[in-house]
């Protein structure tokens, strides 16, 4: 194993160097939040892959092959729908409106302040991503070194913090970039073929399970298709986590097609899990927890060397989303509910705080699907009709959109507490409650006044002065 520690090794370094080389490039807020939104085409699109491309993909994704077959390609398939459907309807009108975050998008376009209200709820769902991203980490310190999941969260966990406290976006844009090659060479151009080679090609796999169903695409069922379509499409196209990406593009033409080549990248991405997760079934047919498919295949197909670019590929994969959830859940705390002038060094501590708060609760938690699925169904529940109606409908008013954050919220956490936290009602409910409530209080509330209207469209279009730029800086 020693050559696998080296490269592991060598990655972990190379994360904290580019860290500290993002920490001289990150000398304004707007370099240290949003990369200067200078971002060209190629490392846009390679850090929006790789932020969206987390643990839960990369693990969780050849974990559901490995139970349903091919069909396991349905979560990461939504969430490449979801960067496809952003980037064509809305990246260029975001990337307009020079703000930090989505909450600042919202007092924009309907006046006034809501930003502690949707501000609180975005800061939730970041911090739980940042979390969850994090428990991950003992899932590679455990195959590697035999690691407790508390050393393995806290190894994994301070590695990120650091290099995210030391260069804010900078840092994170290039140790993505980074992580995007290495999990692409390690899990489309490695892993894949290895695995389908071993497993006798796809003829061969379905001789060995005799199981027509495996390579059926509705094997995991159409509730459950609709539920990740519901969650991951419309959670990343109003996530601060994805849209503080957006605003690092240095044009909307960037933001557009970066963005959907970033889509198409992660519909390849779904597959290849998938068939990965089919193949570990057919060659370890008896693991008793599908999200150890991943390293059972790694530790039992690969030599050494090639098994520890693998493994660093899916650290990789979990340090691109935590670190992206890291820097959204401070930017929400600094600029949506802390409210006042910020400048670097507080960012930066920022930052650091919230790191080292969501280590302590990665430590603690154990149920993380739950916690993730709760924070997703208040965020999409609760701001989703108010965001995407914002951006679509002139008529929506700031009562609207306040009342619908409420209504969606609650409704979202009374299913949950009537239904169970897992159960598809709670999203169903509360995006149909909450839609209701936005158009019915809008049509019943006098309109948004004309010079906040034309103060957004001045926005959207690109022509606000340096004055109205500032409002939300």
């Amino acid at each position: 194993m020693a050559l696998d520690y080296a490269v592991i090794a060598a990655y972990v370094l190379g994360m904290i160097g580019m860290g500290w080389w993002g920490m001289r490039r990150a000398t304004t807020k707007s370099e240290y939040l949003v990369a200067g939104r200078r971002l060209g085409f190629g490392m846009y699109s390679g850090t929006m892959s790789a932020v969206v491309l987390g643990g839960a993909s990369t693990i969780g994704g050849v974990g559901l092959g490995y139970k349903f077959g091919i069909s396991g390609a349905w979560m990461v398939f939504a969430i490449g729908l979801g960067i496809l459907l952003l980037s064509a309807l809305f990246a260029r009108r975001i990337v307009r409106l020079k703000v930090y975050t989505v909450s600042q998008m919202l007092d924009l376009r309907y006046g006034g302040n809501s930003s502690m209200v949707s501000g609180a709820v975005m800061w939730a769902y970041t911090l739980m991503l940042t979390v969850t991203s994090t428990i991950a980490y003992s899932t590679i310190f455990n195959v590697l070194f035999g690691l407790p999941k508390t050393v393995g969260v806290i190894i994994g966990g301070s590695i990120v913090v650091l290099y995210s406290v030391l260069g804010g976006m900078w840092s994170i844009t290039l140790t993505d970039i980074v992580q995007f090659i290495v999990k692409t060479i390690g899990i489309l151009f490695l892993l894949l073929p290895i695995s389908l080679f071993a497993a006798g090609g796809i003829d061969g796999i379905q001789a060995r399970l005799d199981d027509p169903a495996m390579f059926d695409v509705g094997n995991i069922g159409i509730s459950t298709i609709i539920t990740f379509l519901l969650i991951y499409v419309f959670g990343l196209l109003i996530g601060q986590d994805i849209w503080q990406r957006v605003f690092t593009a240095k044009s909307p033409k960037v933001a557009t097609w970066g963005g959907i080549t970033s889509g198409l990248y992660c519909l390849v991405y779904a597959v290849a899990g998938a068939l990965i997760g089919t193949a570990g079934k057919a060659l370890y047919p008896d693991i008793a927890n599908k999200d150890e498919a991943f390293a059972t295949m790694v530790e039992g197909l690969l030599p050494t060397g090639v098994r520890g670019l693998v493994l660093a590929a899916a650290l990789a994969a979990m340090m691109s989303t935590s670190s992206g959830a890291l820097i959204a859940c401070a930017t929400v705390a600094a600029n949506d509910i802390w409210k006042r002038k910020t400048d670097v060094h507080s960012n930066r501590m920022f930052t650091l705080v919230l790191g080292v708060i969501a280590i302590g609760v990665a430590v603690a938690l154990n149920d993380v699907v739950a916690a993730l699925t709760v924070a997703y169904n208040i965020l999409v529940g609760g701001l989703l009709v108010a965001i995407i109606g914002g951006l679509v409908w002139k008529r929506g008013t700031r009562i609207g959109a306040m009342a619908s954050m409420a209504v969606g919220a609650l409704t979202a956490i009374a299913f949950m507490v009537i239904d169970g936290v897992l159960a598809d009602s709670p999203i169903y409910y509360s995006l149909g409650a909450s839609l209701v409530t936005y158009v019915a209080v809008s049509l019943a509330t006098p309109p948004t006044p004309a010079e906040v209207l034309a103060a957004w469209d001045r926005r959207v279009a690109g022509k606000a002065d340096e004055e109205e730029e500032l409002v939300n800086a």
